[in-house]
Formats: structure tokens, sequence, C-alpha cells
């Protein structure tokens, strides 16, 4: 039986990227905030919908993920996000309020509810999706940046707690922080700024979804056992 491993934020960019990859290999219970939300099918994969901006709605997503998927729930991607850029002067209090739902507090929420499971079952995997910004910083995404910031460290901590449950926990917490990515967060982007992080990456080009999802597919095996409690920079090499 293949292992079920959820993602959140499935239905495009990133999320749909590491599903595609990973749908061979684990059983897929893919979220996105309504069915609609979907661009591409993936076949086999279960689908578990809220929208995370909503705290009745993550509260639901947990009592639902651990009543269809709990004992057999091995591994967690908590990939959802969003951001409204904007100098912090001008960001409203209902924008700062989604961000922190959405790209901090719904991730806390759910792997509260994953920590419970994968103890009972014996272990598990939660990788949580950050960004290059949660380091760098970058202006007019502060409470962006603080939010990604804030999950490197939840990770850290998260994975001192596991150990602290007991030596035999086999439960790992990561975060993984890609950089300037070809997806729909990045599309908007001038030109004139991408050839100037361009310019500054190594690699002399932006990352591709495919690039965040190997990364994700290696760590969730078991060649990745050693990997724990650190965040993971996927960015060309730039900083």
């Amino acid at each position: 039986m293949k292992k079920k491993v959820l993602i959140t934020g499935a239905s495009r960019g990133l999320g749909l990227a590491i599903a595609k990859l990973l749908a061979a290999d684990y059983q897929l219970i893919l979220h996105a905030s309504s069915p609609s939300s979907f661009t591409e099918t993936i076949p086999g994969a279960d689908i578990l919908c809220a929208d995370l901006s909503d705290a009745e709605q993550v509260a639901d997503f947990c009592k639902q993920l651990k009543k269809q998927h709990g004992s057999e729930l091995y591994g967690v991607i908590n990939n959802a996000g969003l951001t409204f850029d904007n100098s912090i002067i001008y960001q409203s209090e209902k924008h700062i309020d989604a961000m922190m739902q959405v790209n901090l507090k719904a991730p806390i929420m759910i792997c509260k509810t994953v920590m419970k499971l994968f103890s009972a079952n014996g272990g598990g995997v939660i990788i949580n999706m950050s960004s290059i910004v949660g380091e760098s910083g970058n202006a007019f995404q502060a409470v962006y940046a603080a939010t990604k910031a804030g999950l490197v460290a939840f990770s850290k901590s998260l994975a001192q707690e596991a150990a602290a449950l007991g030596e035999d926990h086999n439960i790992r917490v990561l975060c993984v922080s890609p950089g300037y990515i070809e997806t729909d967060m990045t599309a908007n982007i001038p030109h004139e700024i991408k050839e100037k992080y361009l310019n500054m990456i190594p690699a002399k080009r932006l990352g591709k979804p495919a690039d965040v999802a190997e990364t994700v597919c290696f760590l969730l095996s078991e060649k990745a056992s050693y990997i724990n409690g650190t965040n993971i920079h996927i960015n060309g090499g730039l900083f």
C-alpha cells in the first residue's frame, strides 16, 4: 500500500508540480480552496478542500484529515501561501491577517493535528514551504517575509519537540525555502527586476517548479532520513 501524503495549495504552481512528481509513489491527498481551483487532474488523488484564510474551515479541514486519512498519513507538505505586496504604510489589516492566517497559523494548526497522528502511527515527515525572503527580506513584502521566517523557526523548534517525545519517534520536520521560481507568484515581477535578480543568481536562471519538486521528493524519502530540523534553500546560490 502506498504511503499517504498531504499537499496543501496543490491546484497550481509548486504544489501541482510536487503532486505530479509524487503521484507515482504515494497516495496523494490534495488540498485547494475549492474543487474548481484545480487546473489539472491527478489520477487517484483524494481531494480535501478548505479556505485556509478561515480559521473555522482550517479546524474542520484538520478534523476531516484525521477522520479520513489519520491512521495512514505519512507526509505533509504545507505549501499553500499568499502574498499582498504593498508598503507596510498602506498594507490593510485585512491583508495582514490573511497572510498571517494562511502562511503561518494554518500550517501550525495542521502540524498540531499531524504531530498527534504521527506519534500514533510511528513516524512521518513534515515539510513546510518557506521562502528566500524569510531570510533575506524584501521591500513591500515585510509581512509575507515575517510569516515565512516564522515558519522556519517553527519547523526547527518542532523537530526538537518531536525528539523530546521519545527516542523512537521517527518524526522529521523540515523547511524548504525556494528562491525566485517561475510560478504565478513571480509572473508579475517587472522585467527589469527579473533581470536584476538574474544577474545576482550564480546559476544565471530563475528556478523551475521541478527544481523544488525534486528536492521535496528526496526529503520525503528514506534516503533523507538523517536530514531533520533544518531549512533547505533552493535559490541557485542567491544571497
